[in-house]
């Protein structure tokens, strides 16, 4: 949907590629709706009744013709699991295979590949136990202020800062929420929170 579905629809119409839009009932009127050559509307507004349903998007795709799909960024794009499916239905997910969405689309996952191959990381806790209890327990190790973090996902959704162990219970519940509504998983890690980092990015195609 938005902006990344407009460019998508866009480049298409410049290959000769007809397009189908997928929407929520509060989408119905949005501009990647009416630039695509047919639409399928996933149901209400809430993400995880609408463009977090895997069912209801592979049978957009199915009931058109689809032969293809363009996950854009966040909801489904990182997740493996989809894509498995999309390839099981004959139908091609256009991004990375399974193996890699599940190495990389996890933030745990993927500082434990760091980690093995020697890479400095940020100190945190990114393990399976999710209680309150051990996360409270793993900020105080850290020390504060701590950054908790959704595993899956990004853009910042699922993100909350913590200045102390007063507001981490707040803060906790805070982020599991968007990031259950964004990405459909609300695991969590905890991370040190780096107030002044230098940003270093290297992009491998």
């Amino acid at each position: 949907r938005g902006e990344i579905a407009c460019r998508v629809i866009k480049t298409a119409k410049e290959l000769g590629v007809k397009t189908v839009a997928v929407y929520s009932e509060a989408d119905r009127d949005a501009i990647h709706v009416r630039m695509a050559d047919e639409a399928f509307c996933l149901g209400p507004a809430s993400s995880s009744e609408s463009y977090l349903r895997q069912d209801r998007i592979l049978w957009a795709a199915k009931a058109s013709g689809a032969r293809a799909i363009h996950p854009g960024y966040g909801f489904l794009s990182e997740n493996a699991t989809f894509a498995e499916k999309c390839a099981s239905e004959g139908i091609v997910f256009i991004g990375p295979p399974p193996s890699a969405i599940t190495s990389m689309g996890s933030k745990s996952e993927s500082k434990d590949i760091m980690i093995a191959a020697g890479v400095p990381v940020v100190p945190g806790y990114h393990g399976s136990d999710q209680s309150l209890e051990r996360l409270m327990e793993e900020a105080d190790r850290i020390s504060y202020p701590v950054l908790i973090k959704a595993i899956k996902g990004g853009g910042g959704k699922g993100m909350r800062v913590v200045q102390s162990a007063a507001e981490f219970e707040e803060m906790l519940g805070s982020a599991r929420r968007e990031a259950i509504n964004s990405f459909g998983d609300d695991q969590v890690l905890v991370e040190k929170y780096l107030v002044k980092p230098r940003h270093v990015e290297v992009q491998v195609f």
